[in-house]
């Protein structure tokens, strides 16, 4: 197993309307390019795809790592 660099860990603390795939508590977890899928709790792909802009420029260090 590879080491990990520096974790994102993304938790849902709100839903508005429903969501058929997530509830609040989830947690998507990302390793630089990958996802961790045995501690990522569901995965959307409409949330993936906002999430995934975010994810890169975090890596990269072009965005602070707070985001409250």
């Amino acid at each position: 197993m590879e080491e990990e660099t520096g974790l994102l860990e993304i938790e849902v603390v709100e839903i508005r309307g429903k969501c058929p795939v997530h509830k609040v508590g989830d947690k998507i977890v990302i390793d630089g390019a990958s996802i961790v899928l045995d501690r990522t709790d569901a995965l959307c792909i409409h949330a993936l795809s906002v999430i995934l802009h975010y994810a890169v420029a975090l890596d990269e260090g072009r965005i602070q790592s707070s985001l409250d």
